[in-house]
């Protein structure tokens, strides 16, 4: 191959890369470089959202793209100096074009538009994204004309819902607050989420943080807002680290401040504010009372935010992807947009794949697209080829939806009928190996403590939760328990003031509803069917088995097995503490766990 300086080696520096060692893999190929490898240039850029073979490394030059994954310091010198003498390891190549229909399953069947611009340029270099079509849309907006009112008209024709969450028509949001009158308004970007789906949110800020302020530009241009304020969470340094160096960049150029995009009048500017990591803030009515400097805890309402928000003033407020999606609508129009996904939910929609899953990572897909083709064509399916069990959608406060319903299409209506809910995109899977009671106890343990504790149905109510919850799970639940569960949970959602104590029983109630066997399992007949709650295991040796090696004698923490080498071993069940060591050690599967 000839080498020409069009070489562009291009490596993966969002949070995922840079956990898995992509600093590492980056520096050794400068060193390369330095050290008198010619021929290439190199570059950096955010999540592609392959996350399960990071670090990830791109090689661009005239005949295409080649994606090379799991690529560590060690690895990928050999790697590319083959590459650019013109020969490709094709066993560590993960993807021949980053783009849609390649061989690459992972990216078959995706439709990137919120994410459209993540992994395909440098986010720290405004004119790569200026070359992506960043700034474009407002732009077109100020060039043809287009007064508020028609920006407004167009969202709500694209059929664009929040992707936070609640699903409410982002257009209808905007109309209400372009309705309050007022000489002062805000535009707010909920960037603390704190499920799994946050790990989108950051990953698009990583990646694409222009997107993101030129949809609140858009916004604040709708509405007649002068400022924008992004709350994000101050465990997301990169993803600050970079919108400060965009903003920064977006007002040098004019984009931001006084009569921004040289349009007179137009004096919007945006900036950062870090949150503490509160699971509450990420509800509105909190996160507006902790940009102000109080106690981020939820208020009532009405007024609502478009009405009444930040400084008691006129406020919108949007989470990252729904931003991101906007600049796209205006430069495409509605039509384009409403061209996917469902008749009542339009588009596409990020999740983060995560738990028992093959590839693991962020993911963008028409709405519509079933749970079975995210799992099991993008996904990969399930881990170690065990079998699916269920899928949690929506964080947290989710629900748990099994796999007889994997055929649910993945839009609002539909996810809401399983008793789950969209959320921000977490999506985590299980498999056979997970206890439904005990996952359940995870969430509504995260969700107890993050509970603000000015409702007596979620503070309170929540912990007596947990508190059978874990009963069940040692092995002392009673029948009564699943009744009050149940009435428990339906007391919390009708009572609780914000949508965290509305929707913290989700767990609880979804794995009632259809693993309620595994309930009964529990509690009638003190066995746990994935074999996870410790106090209901009962750890035997097979004498068929057992070679009397005594391994698993010598790591027993309180002696309770007997026998001598060449003999068979028996396990005192008195005096077991159920740590299953035996089980960890033994190198002829002869330790059973019931």
């Amino acid at each position: 191959m000839e080498l020409t300086p069009t070489t562009k080696v291009i490596v993966g520096l969002g949070s995922c890369g840079i956990a898995a060692g992509a600093v590492k893999t980056y520096n050794r190929i400068k060193e390369l470089s330095e050290s008198g490898l010619e021929g290439f240039e190199l570059a950096k850029t955010s999540c592609i959202g392959m996350c399960y073979k990071e670090p990830l490394v791109e090689v661009q030059d005239a005949s295409g793209s080649v994606i090379y994954g799991d690529m560590t310091e060690e690895k990928i010198e050999e790697v590319l100096r083959n590459h650019l003498n013109g020969t490709i390891d094709h066993s560590k190549v993960v993807s021949a074009q980053k783009i849609q229909g390649t061989e690459a399953a992972f990216f078959d069947g995706q439709v990137k538009i919120a994410l459209r611009n993540c992994g395909y340029m440098d986010p720290e270099v405004i004119e790569e994204a200026e070359q992506r079509e960043a700034y474009a849309a407002i732009r077109k907006i100020f060039g043809s004309g287009m007064s508020s009112e028609q920006v407004i008209a167009e969202v709500l024709a694209s059929g664009l819902r929040g992707r936070g969450g609640g699903g409410f028509p982002t257009g209808l949001k905007w109309k209400f607050a372009f309705q309050s009158e007022s000489s002062e308004k805000y535009i707010i970007c909920n960037a603390d989420e704190g499920d799994p789906g946050a790990f989108m949110d950051r990953s698009l800020l990583e990646g694409d943080p222009h997107a993101v302020l030129e949809g609140m530009m858009i916004g604040g241009y709708a509405i007649g807002a002068q400022a924008g304020v992004i709350y994000c969470r101050a465990e997301y340094p990169l993803a600050i680290k970079r919108l400060n160096i965009a903003i920064d960049q977006a007002r040098s150029k004019g984009y931001l401040g006084k009569n921004a995009m040289g349009r007179d009048g137009f004096n919007f500017d945006i900036y950062v504010k870090e949150g503490a990591g509160a699971f509450v803030c990420g509800e509105e009515t909190a996160l507006i009372a902790s940009i102000e400097g109080q106690r981020g805890m939820p208020r009532k309402r009405p007024p609502f935010p478009a009405v009444s928000g930040l400084w008691k003033k006129p406020t919108n407020i949007n989470n990252v992807e729904t931003w991101a999606n906007i600049p796209w609508i205006i430069n495409k129009g509605a039509a384009a947009y409403a061209a996917y996904g469902t008749e009542k939910s339009k588009g596409t929609k990020v999740f983060a794949l995560t738990g028992k899953i093959r590839n693991g990572g962020l993911v963008e897909v028409p709405m519509g697209i079933s749970i079975n083709d995210i799992i099991f064509k993008l996904g990969g399916g399930i881990q170690n080829d065990r079998k699916f069990k269920a899928v949690q959608l929506g964080g947290p406060s989710g629900g748990c939806i099994p796999a007889e319903l994997g055929h649910t299409p993945v839009d609002y209506d539909s996810v809401t009928a399983t008793g789950a809910i969209m959320g921000s995109g977490g999506m985590v899977v299980m498999d056979e190996t997970t206890c439904m009671i005990d996952l359940a106890k995870f969430f509504l343990h995260f969700t107890q403590e993050e509970s603000c504790g000015k409702c007596t149905f979620c503070r309170i109510g929540t912990k007596r939760m947990l508190e059978i919850l874990e009963r069940i799970t040692e092995g002392k639940g009673k029948a009564e328990d699943l009744d009050t569960l149940e009435s428990l949970a339906y007391q919390i959602k009708d009572n609780s003031l914000c949508g965290l104590g509305q929707t913290a029983p989700n767990p609880v109630l979804t794995t009632l509803k259809y693993f309620r066997h595994e309930y009964e399992a529990h509690i009638f007949h003190h066995k746990c069917p994935a074999k996870v709650c410790k106090p209901l295991l009962t750890y035997t040796i097979d004498p068929e088995k057992c070679t009397g090696c005594t391994v698993c004698a010598k790591k027993c923490p309180t002696t309770a097995i007997d026998g001598g080498r060449k003999q068979v071993h028996v396990i005192r069940t008195e005096a077991c503490i159920r740590c299953g060591e035996c089980f960890t050690v033994c190198k002829f599967d002869a330790v059973l766990v019931d």
